[in-house]
């Protein structure tokens, strides 16, 4: 069997900066259902329709959520990078079947924790329903911050905020898949960036 101490102290360290007022014996733990998953670029985590059994971790790597519309493009909804849950978080506390494709663009390591075990170290954890919460949230957050933006910002408004707030993603992620993300055609993109070289 893999060793996933390595992993599992990601993700304690993880988690310990994002409830910074919990000690170690309070954060979530793994458990010898725990498992480390390696998957190749391009396999898939998660597949539209199915029920997603396990909260993934990303220990190491990256991939992206996505589905495909009924003209068959894929729309990019999102990324999930080192220290992120790849996951369909409302379909997931739900276990009901998830409408997104989760994939891998690098080599990725995964920590798979079952839903039935989260459940149970969440009753047995303090501060669960805390921390549970706060992953929730920051969910939502970032769900209501992409949302805004097509309200209330122009395309390039849109581009630059994404570089200022993954500047260690924009080098990792192709521009198709970005431009899909942002809700942006190539062409204007390239057009964008040509007019940021020459400010």
């Amino acid at each position: 069997m893999k060793d996933i101490q390595p992993e599992a102290d990601a993700y304690l360290r993880f988690a310990s900066a994002f409830v910074p007022n919990m000690s170690d014996d309070q954060l979530p733990q793994t458990s010898s259902t725990s498992s480390v998953i390696e998957l190749k670029k391009k396999d898939f985590f998660l597949l539209a329709g199915k029920v997603q059994k396990v909260l993934g971790f990303v220990a190491k790597g990256l991939a992206r959520a996505y589905f495909i519309d009924s003209d068959g493009n894929e729309i990019t909804v999102g990324f999930f990078a080192e220290g992120d849950y790849a996951t369909d978080y409302p379909t997931f506390i739900k276990q009901q079947p998830s409408r997104y494709i989760i994939q891998c663009l690098e080599p990725s390591k995964f920590i798979c924790i079952p839903f039935d075990e989260l459940n149970l170290e969440y009753r047995h954890w303090p501060n669960s329903e805390n921390y549970r919460c706060l992953i929730a949230e920051e969910i939502l957050d970032k769900q209501q911050l992409r949302l805004e933006s097509f309200i209330f910002q122009r395309a390039e408004e849109r581009y630059l905020d994404f570089i200022k707030q993954h500047p260690g993603l924009f080098n990792r992620i192709s521009l198709s898949h970005l431009c899909s993300y942002l809700g942006i055609e190539r062409q204007t993109l390239t057009r964008i960036r040509q007019r940021l070289a020459h400010r």
